[in-house]
Formats: structure tokens, C-alpha cells, sequence
């Protein structure tokens, strides 16, 4: 995968094994990204006025196919978090009904949500089984809200296949599109569960902002903002498909098996999951010494070896977690042991 270092824009003097946090784009993504902006500051009033509910259509198409759902059926958001959001205030709880999720839940969530199920977990990576949860649940009447923060891009989906009422996943993470790209999906039969959650001009549509759907109307109409992240997921959709990402994909989740294994094997620790099981896929964590000073480590990892990666604490332990995309290498993985044999 060394070939695809050369399209990224990060740092070359830094080990990025930090891509789950943020994501990087690569620079033909970005290239389109800039030419939206452009294209928008030529003839604010034609694009943002006439123009733009158009051009959002084409790219919601796009993202529909690589996700198998209608175009109609989601939305643009700015981020996951943002699409909780939206749910968690949609729905009408009542005293006595009951919010149900799991203890990897991201943080940032876990003041906003009421009812919601992750697919990729943040703190531990770990790949939950949403299609037969999000079956079970629709069999005993309860309404499922999936977090895929991580997952589009980073393993195959098919959200019609999942069957969440709503899911919510980010476009800027592993599948490289500009921050800012996030979509919510729902299910037709539960879109009008959807409140705004900014009340703008998509609450009172006009031919100019009507779109056919309510959905459509009350997310994506919210007044003033930059659409070009959005505009640009097309062009991250057609970058994976150019460099055979699934094959990408697979050589990342072998280099992340490596490096689990030989960090445990290091700290003579065993791993959270299978190292041959399909629990995790290009984001995978390893477990530390309890004694380890995890605030330090992260610094000298940065600081001496110029290593971006995160350590975390959860439910009492200790991890690294290492996220591989398709600019890594193996000499990244072979910096990363060294530098925590030394320092461990």
C-alpha cells in the first residue's frame, strides 16, 4: 500500500496510526472539495439558492448506492454526534419507557443519547452484531438507533440489510471524505418520528426548499452553511473505488493484526478479542500494564518517535489504539512496536 502514502496529505514526518479519530482525505478528494467551494463563491446567490438542493440530490444518490438504501431515505449532517442528536430529541420519551446501550459507547454520546446502539465502537473497536440485535429488537417492538461513526468505509454495508430504524455514520472518517460529511438515514415507515433540530426554512417549506419529503426538508434545510464536504462524498466513494479498497481494506486488517499481536506479545498480555476473529477490522486496541503511565506514554510516543495514536482508559484498563488505513505501512507498524519496546 506504499503507493497511496502519495495521495494523502498528512504530515510525512508523523507516524499517523490515528485515522479513527478524525480521519485523513486524500488529496483528489480534497481537490473536489476545493472546486465545490469555488464553484459556490462564484455565484453565492445561484448555487446556495437554485442550485444546491440539486447538487445534494446527485451526491445523496451516490451515497445511497455505496450504502444500499434510497437517496430519499438520509440526509447530509455535519457528524454522528450530530445525527444522535437529532434522535435522542426526536423522540417523545415517557416516564417509565426505558433508554438501552452498551458500555463502549463514545463519549461525546453519552450525554445526548436515549435509546442507541453503536456499530463500530469507539473506545475498544469492537464490531457489534447491530443486524441480529436490530432484528430482535424489531420483533419485540423497540426502536434501534445505530452510532456507525466508524463504520462506513471501513467494512462493507448494507443498511437496508442491518434494518436500524435510524443509523447515523460519519463520511470524514474511513471513508476519507472532508470533515463535515455525515449522513442519517431512516427508515421511510419511521421518518416521521424526525423532529428539526434547528428550526429554519425546511419547517415551513416553500417550492424553493421543498424537497417531497419532511425528512429532507427539516435536516437539510437549516439555514447558511458550507455544503462542499458534503458535495465531495462522490469523489471519496470513486477515490476507494479506483484503489480496489477492499483489497486496501484486507491489508490494513492484516497489519492491525500484526501489530496487536506483537504488542501483546511485548507486554505478555492477552487481546481483548480473536486476533483471527472478524470483532474488529481497521481500528483494533491492545491492552496495557496497569502501571503504565498512559498521559506520559502517549507524549513520548509523539514528542521522541513523532507516533500519532491514542491511548485510552476504559472500564479500568488500559489500551493503544491503532487505526491502519490505506496510506500506512508495514514500517509504520515496525516504528510503532519499536518505539513501545523501548519505552515500555
Amino acid at each position: 500500500m506504499t503507493y497511496l502514502k502519495e495521495h494523502f496529505l498528512l504530515d510525512p514526518t508523523v507516524i499517523f496510526l490515528n485515522h479513527g479519530s478524525f480521519g485523513a482525505t486524500p488529496e483528489p478528494v480534497f481537490a473536489a472539495y476545493q472546486e465545490w467551494q469555488r464553484r459556490l463563491e462564484r455565484q453565492p446567490v445561484l448555487f446556495l439558492g437554485r442550485e444546491l438542493d440539486g447538487f445534494l440530490y446527485q451526491s445523496r444518490q451516490a451515497l445511497g448506492e455505496y450504502l444500499g438504501v434510497d437517496a430519499n431515505d438520509l440526509v447530509y449532517i455535519p457528524n454522528a454526534t450530530h445525527g444522535v442528536n437529532i434522535i435522542a430529541r426526536s423522540l417523545a420519551l415517557q416516564p417509565g419507557d426505558e433508554v438501552l446501550a452498551t458500555d463502549h459507547e463514545y463519549g461525546a454520546c453519552d450525554y445526548t443519547w436515549e435509546f442507541v446502539l453503536s456499530h463500530v465502537t469507539s473506545p475498544t473497536a469492537l464490531r457489534l452484531p447491530v443486524g441480529e440485535i436490530c432484528q430482535r429488537a424489531r420483533q419485540a417492538g423497540i426502536l434501534t438507533v445505530v452510532d456507525g461513526a466508524h463504520a462506513p468505509g471501513q467494512i462493507p454495508l448494507d443498511l437496508v440489510t442491518i434494518g436500524a430504524d435510524f443509523y447515523t455514520g460519519n463520511c470524514h472518517k474511513w471513508m476519507m471524505a472532508p470533515k463535515g460529511a455525515a449522513f442519517l438515514y431512516a427508515r421511510r415507515e419511521v421518518q416521521h418520528l424526525v423532529e428539526p433540530l434547528i428550526v429554519s426554512w425546511g419547517t415551513h417549506a416553500t417550492p424553493v426548499t421543498t424537497s417531497g419529503s419532511q425528512f429532507i426538508d427539516y435536516l437539510q434545510c437549516t439555514g447558511t452553511k458550507d455544503p462542499a464536504a458534503a458535495l465531495a462524498v462522490p469523489a471519496a466513494i470513486q477515490f476507494m473505488h479506483a484503489h480496489n479498497w477492499d483489497g486496501v481494506r484486507r491489508e490494513c486488517h492484516s497489519l492491525l493484526r500484526q501489530a496487536i499481536q506483537r504488542i501483546c506479545e511485548l507486554t505478555g498480555l492477552p487481546s481483548l478479542y480473536p486476533l483471527d476473529s472478524d470483532f474488529y477490522a481497521q481500528m483494533g486496541i491492545a491492552p496495557l500494564p496497569s502501571n503504565v503511565d498512559a498521559v506520559l506514554l502517549k507524549k513520548r510516543l509523539y514528542n521522541v518517535y513523532k507516533i500519532e495514536v491514542p491511548l485510552i482508559e476504559w472500564n479500568g484498563q488500559k489500551f493503544i489504539r491503532i487505526s491502519v488505513q490505506g496510506y500506512n505501512t508495514q514500517q509504520d507498524v515496525d516504528a510503532l512496536v519499536e518505539a513501545m519496546e523501548a519505552l515500555l
